[in-house]
């Protein structure tokens, strides 16, 4: 979230930049500074009852000692009206501080100055493009069907067991599956990225820390007897781990890779474009996520992104980058490139990751903070990103690389398949 003192301090700064999302934010910003004011004015006067109260106290203790009772007496009456009204202080005080976090988790990150205007995805601006659309076999399938020709992917099945949205993989789907998530890693782990596995449900601490909660409440699946989430990203837990830390500067900076199965309720509509792979309840991810300090974060936000070129380039994919416009812009990202394969046989572009610099959003909520040379505390900077959404990947390589007698394994996978061919 947005830290307090620069809302005092640059609050027509912040609400103009915030109108890149299309947000009018005076009305909130004025509000948060309303609701500072009176949480400090009570802060204060509870400050001033309870060091009377206690002077009292101290005094009360001489005026026993010294034989007068009656005095001492009369002073007791009054610290019990203290009393009383720093407990009223008190619960103002929390009603007000909870009030004025509501506000602070209603406001987005601010967007970074190269975020460009606009209001879907439509305005997004490509940056980048690279690889050749293959020109495919005359009636080439789309990849549900090519799934089911090979019987590699059960779409029905998953429905009988779960529901839509839950695939089952099958023999040679299934490796390719496996395959994918261990090239992942292993290009993580050679770039620098230390592996780890995680929980794959998490507490409501975390999913406020990283900004899923309150925003996005209604997509997370959540375990109500227990109180868990199960995650939608890996992000979540492999974030929060530093949740409430103090670093030093020295330590960055921190990479972090892991794989993890993602969970999301997102209504999916009807169409081509949400069918088979396209959008799916649960979905296999292998993410990148990155601590740095303030002045370099920018610097490995290009170096993530370069990372996810390398993997693409490697399997041979036509992708292009987007910048994503304010009006598509993430809730708690500062800047986000999107990363689209090239669907030949459905003729469309497929997000296949997201890598965002959240500058300190989920700092300040975490209280991720570092030393720096001076020994004085500040927020870290947190980024992520997808590499890669298992999915749409998989479905950009069933169908730019299909051929009239079956699908062929791109070169890089071959060694982690111990195949080359579906047939």
């Amino acid at each position: 979230m947005l830290q307090l003192q620069e809302i005092r301090n640059q609050k027509e700064a912040l609400a103009e930049a915030l109108k890149k999302r299309n947000l009018e934010a005076l009305p909130i910003l004025d509000k948060i500074l309303e609701l500072d004011e009176q949480r400090r004015a009570t802060q204060t006067e509870l400050d001033n009852t309870l060091a009377e109260s206690n002077k009292l106290s101290k005094e009360i203790g001489i005026l026993f000692k010294s034989g007068k009772a009656e005095e001492a007496k009369e002073l007791k009456e009054k610290t019990a009206t203290l009393k009383e009204q720093s407990k009223t202080l008190n619960e103002q005080l929390s009603i007000t501080a909870t009030a004025l976090q509501q506000e602070l988790y209603q406001l987005p990150n601010v967007p970074h100055s190269s975020v460009p205007a606009g209001n879907s995805d439509e305005d997004n601006e490509e940056i980048f493009r690279e690889g050749n659309i293959p020109s495919l076999v005359e009636g080439a399938l789309p990849h549900w069907e090519l799934a089911k020709k090979y019987d590699i992917i059960d779409f029905e099945l998953g429905v009988k067991v779960t529901g839509a949205g839950f695939p089952i993989y099958k023999g040679k789907g299934a490796r390719l599956q496996r395959a994918l998530i261990q090239y992942f890693l292993d290009k993580n782990t050679a770039a620098g990225y230390t592996e780890i596995q995680v929980p794959h449900l998490v507490n409501e601490a975390s999913g406020f820390g990283t900004g899923q909660l309150p925003d996005k409440e209604g997509q997370m699946y959540h375990v109500g007897e227990d109180d868990l989430y199960l995650i939608p990203t890996a992000e979540v837990p492999i974030t929060n781990i530093f949740r409430d830390e103090i670093l030093n500067a020295k330590d960055f900076p921190i990479k972090y890779t892991g794989y993890t199965p993602c969970f999301r309720r997102e209504a999916g509509s009807y169409g081509a474009h949400v069918r088979g792979l396209n959008r799916l309840h649960q979905f296999d991810k292998v993410e990148i996520v990155r601590v740095e300090h303030p002045d370099t974060s920018y610097a490995a936000l290009e170096d993530m992104t370069n990372h996810i070129k390398e993997l693409l380039n490697e399997l041979k994919l036509p992708y292009r980058i987007l910048r994503l416009c304010g009006g598509d812009l993430g809730f708690t990202a500062a800047l986000t490139y999107d990363f689209e394969v090239f669907s030949t046989a459905q003729d469309r572009w497929l997000e296949i990751s997201s890598v965002s610099n959240f500058e300190t959003y989920q700092a300040n909520r975490l209280k991720l903070r570092f030393k720096d040379e001076n020994g004085k505390k500040q927020l870290a900077h947190t980024l992520n990103g997808s590499s890669l959404a298992l999915p749409r990947v998989l479905a950009g390589i069933l169908e730019n690389y299909q051929t009239e007698n079956g699908i062929r394994i791109p070169e890089v996978l071959v060694p982690y398949c111990g195949f080359d061919f579906i047939d």
